[in-house]
């Protein structure tokens, strides 16, 4: 046993020996051997700052049209070789509420009556003493 190390099993002293000198955590031990990477394409981006910057992006996905800048964080608008892209979708930035997304799922009437079937059951409930608020 070494000096030092009281208490060490043999198999705990021989994965010290062949760890010793490795940055665990900082590198990968396995081989990009058989890995093959996907095509990719590079686009620009302006913000209205005027700062340029390019992602590297899949070929197969679908190209977002804006992105955040990386210098200001302001909305960047695609190029489209050195022009800017025609926006087609409308600048809706405004952060919806949960209302707005429960419209999205379901009508007006459907949400009026799962309403009146809740209260319903609130005031079943509420009579039979189960309830307190």
């Amino acid at each position: 046993m070494a000096a030092g190390a009281v208490g060490f099993s043999n198999r705990e002293e021989i994965m010290a020996e062949t760890m010793r000198g490795m940055r665990l955590g900082s590198q990968s031990l396995e081989s990009d051997a058989g890995v093959e990477l996907s095509e990719r394409q590079t686009k620009g981006f302006r913000c209205p700052s005027g700062h340029e910057f390019s992602m590297v992006f899949a070929v197969n996905v679908e190209m977002p049209e804006t992105w955040d800048c990386r210098s200001c964080s302001q909305k960047a608008v695609r190029l489209d070789g050195a022009e800017l892209i025609i926006q087609t979708a409308a600048n809706d930035d405004a952060p919806r509420s949960h209302y707005d997304m429960v419209l999205e799922r379901r009508s007006r009437e459907e949400l009026e009556e799962l309403l009146a079937e809740m209260l319903a059951d609130m005031r079943s409930r509420r009579a039979a003493g189960r309830l307190s608020a």
